[in-house]
C-alpha cells in the first residue's frame, strides 16, 4: 500500500512539474526572427512597411546589404540616434545579418501615394533632379544609382519609394551636412553636397508623390553600372 501511494504521489508530482513546464513553454514568445525583431515594429511597422510617423522609414524589401550597412552605422555611432544606437550596441554582426535578412524578406504593400501639396513648379524641379539630374552643377541622376525604377540594387542601394517627404528631406539634409556618412568614397555626401535648400525639397516632393512600379523588388547585383565609385556598394 505504501509502495502505491508513493508511486501515485510521485506521478501526481511529475504531472503537475509538467503542466507548470507546460503553462511556462506557452507563455513564451516563440524563438522565430518575427518575434525578436518586435522592438522594432513599433516605430518601423510589423514588417518593416513603415507608420504613420513620418520620421521612421520603410525597411521592407530594402537590400539586406544595405539595411546591415545601416544597422553596423547605428551601432558603431556612425549614425547617430540614441534609441537606435543603445538597442543595437550590444548586438553582435551576425545577429545584425540575420535582421538585416529578415527585413528585406518582406514585401508587404507599398503605401498609396498622397496627394502633394508642393506646386507644379517644384514637382517638375525634383522630376528632373531624379531623372535627368543636372550636368552642369555634376549632379547625376538619382536613377543613375538608385535604378530607372527608383527600386534599388543589390546589395547595397536602396530603394526611394515609399517614403514621406520630411524623411527623405532629412536624409538629404544629413548628408549634405555630414551628420551621415557612409563608406568611402561617400557618394550620397558628394551628391548631397551639391543640392541647394530648394533642390533637397523639390527631389523629396516629387518621389514620395511618384506611384510604385508593380515590380518593386531591388534589381540583381550588376544590373546597371553606376556613374562613380561608392563605397557601400562593393564591386
Amino acid at each position: 500500500m505504501f509502495a502505491r501511494n508513493a508511486a501515485l504521489a510521485l506521478a501526481i508530482a511529475t504531472l503537475a512539474a509538467c503542466n507548470v513546464a507546460a503553462a511556462q513553454t506557452a507563455n513564451q514568445p516563440p524563438d522565430t526572427m518575427a518575434a525578436r525583431v518586435e522592438a522594432c515594429t513599433p516605430c518601423h511597422g510589423n514588417k518593416g512597411e513603415g507608420t504613420s510617423d513620418v520620421y521612421f522609414p520603410r525597411l521592407a524589401g530594402k537590400p539586406a546589404g544595405y539595411l546591415y550597412n545601416q544597422l553596423l552605422a547605428f551601432k558603431n555611432g556612425r549614425r547617430k540616434y540614441p534609441p537606435m544606437n543603445y538597442l543595437l550596441e550590444f548586438l553582435t554582426d551576425p545577429y545584425l545579418q540575420q535582421m538585416a535578412d529578415y527585413f528585406a524578406d518582406q514585401h508587404p504593400a507599398l503605401p498609396p501615394v498622397v496627394a502633394s501639396d508642393a506646386s507644379q513648379e517644384v514637382l517638375q524641379r525634383g522630376q528632373s533632379l531624379v531623372t535627368r539630374g543636372d550636368p552642369q552643377r555634376q549632379i547625376p541622376a538619382c536613377g543613375s544609382c538608385h535604378g530607372p525604377a527608383l527600386t534599388g540594387m543589390e546589395p547595397g542601394i536602396p530603394g526611394l519609394l515609399g517614403l514621406r517627404p520630411n524623411y527623405i528631406s532629412a536624409q538629404l539634409g544629413a548628408w549634405r551636412y555630414g551628420t551621415r556618412t557612409a563608406k568611402a568614397p561617400d557618394c550620397m555626401q558628394q551628391v548631397a553636397a551639391r543640392l541647394t535648400e530648394e533642390d533637397v525639397t523639390a527631389v523629396a516632393a516629387w518621389l514620395a508623390n511618384h506611384p510604385a512600379p508593380v515590380m518593386n523588388a531591388p534589381a540583381p547585383k550588376g544590373t546597371y553600372v553606376l556613374p562613380f565609385a561608392c563605397g557601400s556598394e562593393p564591386e
